[in-house]
């Protein structure tokens, strides 16, 4: 894709080089390999006394290489025009790799789930108690890599380590294809759920990059549809598979998973950005213009260098940890609705395969709408987050209870109220996303995501445990297991804004209000939001 040219109002006479270049010395001619300066007397371009490099954020290290000041960067900025052209560019380049990405995921995780509709149970002598343990062991993988791989995606280029990922899921899900028992069955699952482990947690670091905090909702919402886009594809496409006849339809399943996820990993291998100061589709200018709409954020943009005294307050963080009790709940809940919802759709369907997996398909379309409409009121007015987080669980209370009360013989009504239970995943989205849109400096955002991902494992590795056989098709102990949960996590939701609002109130007092906008005379540190007196949380 050729660079976009940026109309930049007609006060930028000069490039960014020559309006630079009496004001200071190119970054070449710098003692880049000199940890800090000793002379006083720099000019903005270099740096200041005692200034650490590494204690930079990488764009700032570009900005100095390509001589652009903050005066120029506030300057373009203002440029309405040029930044809308940017951002349908960003959209056009990175939302599709994130969202193809996605749709894979869902599919994948769902192959267990629909295999077991058809015929995973008799071919593999796999009984109903270790299908639970199959679900489980998944997120067992996730929650030991989820650390190291976040990390790993932080010290490297993440772009290249999310593809290998990709590519090494897709192969462990052909390799699935040839268990015949439990033990290999639970062998490749542990295997899966290592290599799928940083895929959503380094979604959210990119968007929250890319994006300015009020796009960031909408933009994680996007791609985060896909899941429901993902349930409806893998319906029709497992529908198709399972007129097979002669072979097991489990194992082509996992074949075709497999291949195309292996197919897609190569893609993003070449397309996916690291990072906004590497990418290849975006020119010095226009990486300039993002960076400065990142910085408006004031999370910082990139730093490779782990800092153990941002994981230290991350972990000592209130906010992340009422954030790890929400998701753990939230998905207390994905964890039983998602393996199980098949097999009560099975009971709603009297047993038939065929007709379990098409009423499986518009609960793909709720969760579109849900997951779309949520993230996106939360773009469009500021600081109402926390409240759509708590409208969102409404509706699984609500699908939940009915589910649990209705009649078996009323089976549109427990459809329907089946398809609301989806609703909670909206607050999952945007509950994901706040310790990439809340939280500065990058190891702490890194540390933050990645600690709250251990309880989205937690959550989905107990909450199948809930869903009991004795109890098919009601399982009336899950139901009120995702009741539950859906009440503790509106509490939760309520503490986090009055927690917030009285970190915002308390800066304000002190500080004075700040302008997202006022940025000319801030240097990209990585400071994280505890150390910048210029952060305001969103909530």
């Amino acid at each position: 894709m050729p660079p976009v040219s940026l109309p930049f109002k007609s006060t930028i006479s000069a490039s960014p080089s020559e309006k630079m270049a009496d004001q200071a010395p190119r970054t070449d001619d710098m003692s880049i390999k000199e940890k800090t300066l000793a002379d006083p007397e720099t000019t903005e371009m270099d740096l200041k006394t005692g200034e650490v490099i590494e204690d930079l954020d990488a764009a700032e290290v570009f900005l100095r290489q390509h001589n652009f000041s903050h005066a120029y960067l506030a300057e373009i900025l203002q440029d309405e025009a040029a930044c809308k052209k940017l951002v349908r560019k960003v959209n056009w380049t990175l939302m599709p790799l994130l969202c193809g990405t996605y749709l894979l995921q869902y599919i994948d995780k769902q192959a267990l789930s629909y295999s077991a509709v058809f015929d995973l149970f008799t071919s593999t002598g796999t009984t109903s108690d270790e299908y639970s343990w199959l679900t489980s062991i998944f997120y067992f993988g996730y929650l030991v890599s989820e650390w190291p791989s976040s990390y790993l995606a932080q010290h490297f280029p993440t772009g290249t380590v999310l593809s290998c990922f990709v590519t090494i899921w897709g192969s462990v899900l052909m390799l699935t294809a040839a268990c015949s028992n439990f033990t290999g069955l639970a062998i490749c699952r542990f295997i899966l759920g290592c290599f799928e482990a940083p895929i959503t947690p380094c979604f959210m670091m990119l968007v929250g990059m890319w994006f300015t905090r009020k796009e960031q909702p909408s933009r994680a919402g996007i791609f985060y549809c896909f899941n429901g886009v993902g349930s409806m594809v893998g319906g029709i496409l497992f529908y198709g598979v399972g007129q097979l006849d002669g072979f097991p339809v489990w194992r082509v399943i996992f074949l075709l998973c497999g291949g195309l996820t292996i197919i897609w990993g190569i893609v993003l291998f070449f397309f996916l950005p690291n990072n906004i100061m590497t990418a290849k589709f975006f020119s010095p200018e226009e990486k300039a213009l993002l960076i400065a709409r990142s910085q408006t954020n004031r999370t910082g943009v990139y730093n490779p260098k782990i800092k153990m005294s941002q994981v230290k307050e991350a972990l000592l963080d209130p906010q992340i940890w009422i954030l790890f009790l929400f998701v753990l709940c939230n998905e207390g809940i994905n964890g039983g609705f998602a393996n199980f919802g098949k097999l009560i759709v099975k009971g709603i369907a009297h047993g038939d395969a065929l007709k379990t997996t098409a009423y499986g398909i518009p609960s793909g379309g709720f969760q579109v709408f849900f997951v779309f409409t949520g993230p996106y009121l939360a773009s469009k007015f500021k600081n109402i987050r926390t409240y759509v987080m708590a409208l969102y669980l409404l509706p699984t209370i609500i699908g939940t209870s009915l589910v649990w009360k209705l009649p078996r013989s009323n089976s549109n009504g427990l459809l329907v109220s089946y398809y609301l239970i989806g609703s909670f995943v909206a607050s999952l989205v945007l509950a994901l996303q706040m310790p990439a849109n809340n939280v500065a400096g990058y190891t702490k955002r890194v540390t933050s995501t990645a600690f709250v991902f251990l309880a989205y494992c937690i959550g989905n590795i107990c909450g199948p445990h809930a869903f009991l056989a004795a109890e098919a098709p009601v399982y009336q102990t899950g139901c009120k297991f995702i009741i539950a949960c859906a009440v503790i996590q509106l509490a939760l939701v309520v503490a986090l804004r009055m927690l917030l609002m009285h970190r915002n109130k308390k800066r304000d007092t002190e500080f004075g209000l700040v302008s997202d906008m006022d940025t000319s005379e801030e240097t990209i540190e990585d400071l994280t939001d505890f150390e910048n007196p210029r952060f305001r949380y969103s909530y």
